[in-house]
């Protein structure tokens, strides 16, 4: 296994791990599938068995514990809902709903195993510079572009929703919850300011409505 940190492999390793919401968690000798979300410090956060708390050694298996996935050597930090960091708890019911577990934690990467390579996990965790707009830009996205939103749905991911909702969006992209799971809309180009995910979504209905008839009521204005 290669101990390198190209640039490239570890923005690719960044971009795979913001495309994804779940994965399955080793801890000790156990598996446990988890979802997480990933807070405005670019931390993983989790609900969690007391058991995954206690645990020696965790890693988090992306998007499972099969070939090819990512592998993240975690630390898991209990979080008090009530506390500093309650909106990391607020911020995983938004794109997961209710938990079934009663406790939360950050899961803190430590490393990371990616095509092979071995990636320090600071290199991963990354502050979102859109995290102050994002409740504004969702809020407006959901109230007046939901035609737009399954428009891109079914262009860019292949993915009928009906009901799709903008719960995130980051630099790379945008996640869009449906029923049972989170999609990843990767963006045209990178965004750090609201500006830049208004023009960048506005670009990519077009391309998106010019490969297929709009729905009635769709609007890229």
């Amino acid at each position: 296994m290669a101990g390198i940190e190209e640039p490239r492999i570890i923005e690719d390793a960044y971009r795979f791990l913001r495309s994804h919401t779940a994965g399955e968690l080793r801890f000790d000798e156990n598996f446990r599938p988890v979802r997480y979300a990933i807070d405005p410090a670019g931390r993983p956060v989790a609900p969690v068995m007391y058991a995954m708390l206690e645990a020696v050694d965790a890693v988090l298996f992306i998007p499972q514990n099969a070939q090819g996935a990512m592998e993240l050597q975690v630390t898991l930090s209990e979080l008090d809902p009530d506390g500093p960091d309650a909106a990391a708890t607020d911020r995983w019911r938004i794109y997961h709903g209710e938990p079934r577990d009663i406790h939360w934690a950050i899961l803190e990467i430590d490393a990371a195993r990616y095509e092979e390579s071995i990636i320090d996990g600071v290199a991963l965790v990354r502050p979102n510079p859109l995290a102050q707009d994002e409740p504004r830009l969702c809020q407006t996205i959901n109230e007046r572009h939901r035609a737009d939103l399954r428009t891109l749905c079914r262009h860019f991911a292949n993915a009928d929703v009906e009901h799709p909702t903008l719960v995130g969006v980051d630099p790379l992209g945008f996640d869009v919850r449906r029923r049972f799971e989170v999609i990843r809309l990767h963006g045209a180009e990178a965004m750090q300011t609201a500006d830049d995910v208004r023009s960048v979504f506005e670009r990519m209905v077009r391309e998106a409505s010019a490969a297929a008839p709009p729905e009635p009521g769709t609007s890229t204005t």
